[in-house]
């Protein structure tokens, strides 16, 4: 039995810009997230150049899916609630150059979760955002509702309330009580 998922088809436009300011010294310029556009036939799943001039060249890489997990609800409300609901694009660089003269940014996964995107950045990827529109926020705050059950908070029970065990699971207790030498009392020996 398959289940089917609510999913998007988008595709991503990554950009080459001329640096600026100090960093210009070192590189002349950079890649960065353009935008992320719904998906048309005539894409393709190929890198394509866009836009080209002397500081800047636009690609397009299509064929993205964004699937909604109805177990990444509190992902997708964390994205919902900020003040700009917005794409997490994971993407790497080429080794060897592909379809240009030079290496080209390769986008991996497109996504609305927070999560992701949090998982992403503590395994040192390359993640950037750009702000959904409305429609695809509109979209995704319908599942939310739908989806993402707000998990009562507990009450921490404070550490000096909790009964103590040894490292067996077994109660263990405390003693102020001194003993010296050989554990007959008595004096210091």
């Amino acid at each position: 039995m398959t289940t089917l998922r609510p999913s998007l088809e988008v595709a991503v436009i990554m950009q080459r810009v001329a640096n600026t300011g100090p960093a210009a010294r070192w590189q002349a310029w950079r890649w960065q997230l353009a935008d992320v556009v719904m998906n048309e036939a005539g894409f393709g799943t190929e890198p394509r150049l866009l836009y080209q001039n002397d500081t800047e060249q636009r690609w397009l890489h299509g064929g993205f899916k964004v699937e909604l997990f109805s177990d990444d609800g509190e992902g997708y409300y964390l994205n919902t609630s900020t003040d700009v609901p917005s794409w997490f694009v994971l993407w790497r660089m080429e080794d060897e150059p592909s379809v240009a003269a030079e290496p080209i940014p390769r986008p991996l996964v497109v996504s609305l979760s927070y999560y992701d995107a949090g998982r992403w950045l503590d395994a040192q990827e390359t993640v950037e955002q750009v702000p959904a529109p409305a429609p695809v926020v509109a979209w995704l705050q319908a599942f939310v509702d739908e989806h993402h059950v707000v998990e009562p908070k507990r009450r921490k029970r404070p550490e000096s309330f909790k009964s103590l065990t040894d490292r067996f699971g077994n109660p263990a207790s405390i003693s102020t009580d001194k003993s010296f030498g050989n554990g007959r009392g008595g004096g210091r020996g």
